[in-house]
């Protein structure tokens, strides 16, 4: 149970058992309850594996991710980009650079980007991969539900959680 409902559950069993000596705490019991109430509704809840299902806008803006479930795992697709068109070839961006060669050509509109992830609890689903086509590299993945409108997804390197960094994603209405 949040501690700011246990607060404000004492303080208003205060009040009722001792009403003339708790003016105070009377005054501070509107605020407390106005903090609660938004705590509350600004987290999702706690055990929606689904919670992370939907679209989301990348942190620099440029693409949107189709976050979908398949089985008992999450996957994430590329369905919008800022810039779909390569300014000189006039045609689909490509994964140009993709390491292995034969890949190079595919387009990156529909590509899946995120792969594997497993819903852990607590708004957070472990264990994925996530390409960057940017860089043409994979990495370990991790999303987190900060709240229903912010995704962070935290991206890493030979597994260990320290050697990465996070972005933060918005969810696309």
């Amino acid at each position: 149970m949040p501690p700011c409902i246990v607060y404000t559950g004492l303080m208003i069993l205060q009040l009722i058992l001792h009403p003339t000596r708790t003016s105070m705490k009377r005054l501070l019991l509107v605020p407390a309850l106005l903090v609660c109430y938004l705590l509350m509704a600004s987290t999702p809840p706690a055990d929606d594996p689904d919670a992370v299902l939907g679209r989301w806008l990348s942190s620099k803006k440029r693409n949107q991710v189709q976050i979908y479930r398949q089985g008992d795992k999450y996957y994430g697709r590329l369905i919008w980009m800022l810039e779909p068109t390569d300014p000189t070839t006039k045609r689909p961006k490509t994964d140009i650079e993709n390491p292995d060669v034969s890949l190079r050509s595919r387009p990156l509109m529909n590509m899946v980007m995120m792969s594997d992830l497993v819903y852990k609890g607590n708004n957070t689903w472990t264990g994925g991969q996530v390409y960057n086509p940017e860089d043409g590299k994979t990495y370990s993945c991790d999303l987190t539900l900060r709240d229903p409108n912010s995704l962070d997804i935290h991206g890493y390197v030979m597994g260990i959680s320290l050697l990465g960094r996070t972005k933060t994603w918005t969810r696309v209405r």
